[in-house]
Order: structure tokens, then sequence, then C-alpha cells
């Protein structure tokens, strides 16, 4: 079998068939069987070893949930079989250091981690940090195999395995769900889209070539005209290499996996890029997006469904008092410019927001070595719980088609100017909690010459229901553009200024 394959491991169940794969002597037949309870089989396959890859695949038939069974590849007289082996559905986590902190490292950790052992039908594995500059079809390293939970590999070591952000997500869905689930964890702090995006996707961008690998040069951007105007020139080249090269995280981390039959990806990135390139995540982020989804599914021969379920987190905090909106723009750009998922840019996917999760406390810093820059504490909250349990909602809401799931945050639906009282009122989409009260929370872009827009407070005046309403007294000229929450620190911790009744925060807007 290919690497990633092993005992106590979970294939996704039905409706999808599962894809197994493996390595033989080209030429021969190989025999998969599946075997129940009692050695009893339940479905037999034959497949033939391909030359020159020396590569066999096959799809099994739809499988319900549940287990466990043994699978077992031969060749002649050799054979291979795996143990404890459940149906379920497998979800991907990769990115960067916020989803590769372990459990060791979040709030609460030691009752988190002692809680591992009630979840032994959620399965881990954990691919190893690789590069490669060429496409890879087997991981060069894992790890961690598939395994049943403890604290151990939950906590293994900072920043190593196993996922804190994708162990909570799974561990909640499986309270939802009840049935097993597989999470495959693929990531390496500090690295860009870029890493992880192949040479289809950067091309759809307009990021061509070698010479891209030395260094980007100004290529296709999506900006709407408003915010094409108000956000600053493309970023400087920098030299990029190591784990930060386009495409190297892809060639090693991603593309051995696409075999596998999976329910959905997650992404946790965008801290390097709010210092790489910020103004290009409007178009390499859904270009990755809509990449990943054609790729996994004619990796797994169809089986994973083409409008592949994606959830992501929106960027979290930085620096209280950080004079730049580079973090600000990451977040606005992460949604394609439009504010809140699914859009029609962005189907299918959902989006958890934490810039309300803000941790000054944290211990935890890293280095990025692409921009010799230290992240300071702030970037790494350890509240991750949150952060996942916004996950799951998405999840079940997108993923899973729950109807009556809360999952988004209010979002502005229209705004009305009233010029002779100097007032805007400002309509959500659902009920809001005005948690606070911030002076610059929301802010106007004012023109006046000589200056064609500067921002300015616009503080508020009442919160009724659905309904803002914000004093205009200092913008004396034409009111341009109105944005929320701008800012690396936007709120204080689970406080920004509103939220809905279920405790979701607004997410920022331009």
């Amino acid at each position: 079998f290919a690497s990633y394959y092993g005992d106590h491991m979970v294939l996704q169940k039905e409706p999808a068939g599962a894809v197994v794969w493996g390595y033989g002597e080209p030429g021969a037949a190989v025999t998969v069987v599946l075997s129940g309870a009692g050695g009893l089989v339940v479905m037999k396959k034959t497949a033939r070893v391909k030359g020159p890859s020396g590569t066999w695949t096959t799809v099994l038939d739809p499988m319900d949930q549940g287990g466990p069974y043994a699978l077992t590849a031969g060749q002649g007289s050799e054979n291979v079989t795996l143990r404890d082996v459940y149906f379920g559905d497998v979800w991907l986590c990769s990115g960067q250091s916020n989803m590769a902190m372990t459990v060791l490292q979040i709030a609460n950790a030691s009752q988190e981690l002692a809680a591992a052992a009630r979840y032994p039908y959620v399965r881990i594995f954990a691919a190893a940090p690789a590069r490669s500059n060429v496409e890879l079809d087997d991981l060069e390293r894992i790890d961690l195999p598939w395994s049943i939970p403890t604290a151990e590999n939950l906590g293994h070591g900072n920043f190593t395995y196993f996922s804190a952000v994708c162990w909570l997500l799974g561990r909640y869905l499986y309270e939802a769900l009840r049935y097993p689930l597989g999470l495959v964890e693929a990531a390496w702090g500090g690295t860009p889209i870029e890493a992880w995006s192949s040479p289809r996707a950067l091309r759809a961008c307009g990021l061509l070539g070698d010479a891209e690998r030395r260094g980007f040069k100004p290529g296709l951007v999506f900006c709407t005209p408003l915010s094409s105007a108000l956000f600053s020139s493309i970023s400087p080249q920098q030299q990029l290499s190591g784990p930060q090269t386009p495409s190297v995280l892809w060639n090693a981390m991603i593309h051995p996996l696409l075999n596998m039959t999976l329910r959905g990806p997650l992404l946790g990135t965008g801290e390097a890029n709010a210092f790489l390139h910020t103004d290009r995540y409007n178009c390499t982020f859904p270009a990755l997006i809509a990449d990943w989804r054609q790729a996994f599914h004619a990796g797994s021969v169809g089986q994973t469904e083409l409008l592949l379920p994606f959830g992501f987190v929106q960027l979290s905090t930085y620096r209280q008092q950080g004079p730049a909106d580079s973090f600000a723009r990451l977040r606005w750009h992460q949604t394609a410019d439009l504010g809140v998922v699914p859009n029609a840019r962005m189907p299918g996917t959902f989006m958890a927001v934490a810039m309300d999760l803000g941790d000054e406390r944290s211990p935890y810093g890293r280095r990025v070595p692409a921009t010799d820059l230290l992240f300071l504490s702030s970037i790494h909250p350890r509240d991750k719980q949150n952060v996942a349990h916004r996950l799951q909602l998405g999840a079940r809401a997108v993923a899973y088609g729950e109807k009556n799931v809360i999952f988004q945050g209010p979002y502005p639906t229209r705004a009305v100017l009233e010029v002779t009282r100097g007032l805007l009122n400002v309509t959500y989409s659902q009920e809001l909690v005005w948690r606070r009260r911030d002076m610059r929370a929301f802010e106007v872009c004012c023109s006046s010459p000589p200056s064609p827009c500067g921002w300015l407070p616009a503080p508020v005046v009442a919160v009724e229901s659905r309904r803002v309403t914000l004093a205009l007294a200092g913008c004396g000229g034409l009111v341009l553009a109105l944005r929320y929450a701008w800012a690396e620190w936007p709120c204080d911790y689970q406080s920004c200024v509103l939220y809905n009744s279920w405790g979701l925060p607004a997410p920022p807007f331009l």
C-alpha cells in the first residue's frame, strides 16, 4: 500500500467509494479483499500493476459507516493486511502554524488531552513536513501513522503533531454525527499559499514559470474597482526559498494524497501572505480551492465530489497597535473581496471568523525564514476550541446540509445615508448583539481635496434589532466607503462590537 495506509485508518464511506492503491510488480495482478468479523469476505477487487510506475489502483464499493474490517492486498504469495479499518468521513487539515499547533499548546490542554480516550473512533494521521521541486506520488515521510488518539500523539510537541484545530473539529463533528472520522494533517508553519498551490493554480493568477520561483513579478490580480483604489500596491519582490518556494508543498504534501477519497479539506493559512503578496490573495486563494477540488476529484477517479466542501479559518490577530492594514486586507481577500462565504466566487465554502480570539499572553512565537520576521506571541492564539466550534458549524451547514444550523455572523445588506442629519444607517442580515462601544470599529472614507480618501471614525449612535446607526460628523466631504473591524487586532478577546444571538461575530468588511 501507499505510505499513508495502515492499521486503524478510516476510509471514506458511502455514497463515494474509497480508493485504495499501492505498489507491485509491473504487469502483475493484485487482489484486494475486505473482510469483516470472523474473516467473512465483504468484497474482492482485482487490479493490474501499471508499468513503469509500478502502481495499482482500485475503488472499493461504497460502504456504510462502521467497522472494524481487515483490508488485504495480495500479489502471488505475498500479501499485506491492514486491520481495525473503519468507514466514515475523511477530512484533510492543511496550512501553516496555527493549523500545526498541537493540543499540548492550547487553552485547557490537560483537560483536552485527558478527554482523547473517549473518542477512539476519531482516527488521526500526520504527514511529515516535506518539500519537493517535482510532484510526488507518495509521501516521503510521515510523522504519525494512522492512530487511535492518545494524549501522547495529540500533544507530542510544539508545532509537530497533532493539529489541535483538526482534532477538535473532528471531535465536535463526531459528537454531532456519531460515526467514525479520519483526520489527515499536512501542515507547515510560516508557509504562504503559493507553496501549497499547484503550478496550474499559480498560472491562473498570472504567476508563471521558474522566474516566479526566485521572486514573483506582478501578475494578474482580481480586485474590485473600489478595493484596487484603496489598497496599497503589490508588495515588492522577495526571494523565496525552502518551504516558501511556490508549489513545493503541493508537490510533496498534497499531490501524494490526491488518490484519497475525501469528505473535504480545511485550510488554516494566510499569516505569511499578510507579509507577502497580500493583494494577490483574492485570486490565489479561490484559485487554490478550485484547483484542489479538480485535482482530488480526478485523483480519486471521480469518487471525491467535484464541489468539495472547503473550510478555512479567517486570520486572527497580530499586534495590538499595529499600524499596517495587511491583516485586514488579507481577511477581506480570504472571501474573494465579498466579505462572507459561501459566495459566487467561492461556492461550497465555510469560514470561521477568528479576529475576536486574540491572545496577547500566548507564549508561542514563530520566525518566518523567507522574511526573517518574528511572529509575535499574539499570532498564535491558544483558543482553538472556539475556532473549531465555528468550523464545525460551517461544516454541518455546508458539507452536511443541516438546515437549522447558524454558522455565519451578521453581515450588512444595505447602507442608507441621511445627509441632512449626518447619519449612516447600516442594515444587517441578523438580529444584533452589541457587546461594547468602540469609537473606531466603523470608519468611513471621506473624499475631500486634495486627498481622495481619508478614513475617519464613524461612532455608533444606536443599535436597534438589525440596524446600526453611525454618526458622520467628522466627514465633511463625499462618503466613498465604509469599513468595519479594519485592523490587525480589531477586538478584545471574545468582545467585538457586533455579534448575533448565537455568539458568532460580525465579520470585517469593506
